[in-house]
């Protein structure tokens, strides 16, 4: 089963989608899935603690890095690098771009087939192209 965001994931296709990409499906685990790929949107992890111990405060943000970057791992989640200091777990693992809005802090998906790239530098030898992701940063005109 391959897992893309909807709000109506159980939380028991959750613990399939975890046995299946081999991960220990732990109540931690399984919680921190569902806020992720239930909710639909780009969270940080402070964003996906706070969801988390809203319902069970018994995760500590140790348990939500390690998680995250075991979802990493296993192609579970993408991060997404805004700024140094700011960084978004995407569940929606499709190839896809982002506004991300200064404003705000929301970051919002781009569909890859609205944006066309004409040509990437030659890459260095023995290497190939993993991915290209594009990140538009956007702001409201007022804020000009």
């Amino acid at each position: 089963m391959t897992l893309k965001p909807h709000p109506n994931y159980t939380r028991g296709e959750l613990v399939e989608v975890l046995r299946n990409h081999g991960i220990n499906p732990t109540h931690q685990r399984i919680e921190i899935a569902y806020v992720l790929f239930s909710r639909c949107e780009h969270l940080s992890a402070d964003q996906l603690l706070a969801l988390v111990n809203d319902r069970n405060s018994e995760t500590s943000k140790a348990t939500v890095y390690n998680t995250l970057n075991l979802f990493l791992e296993k192609k579970l989640i993408r991060e997404v690098i805004v700024d140094p200091s700011k960084v978004f777990y995407d569940p929606n693992t499709d190839v896809h771009h982002h506004f991300y809005d200064i404003d705000t802090g929301e970051l919002t998906d781009i569909d890859a087939a609205d944006i066309e790239v004409s040509g990437l530098p030659q890459l260095p030898e023995g290497v190939v192209t993993e991915g290209v992701d594009i990140i538009v940063r956007i702001r409201s005109e007022q804020a000009v």
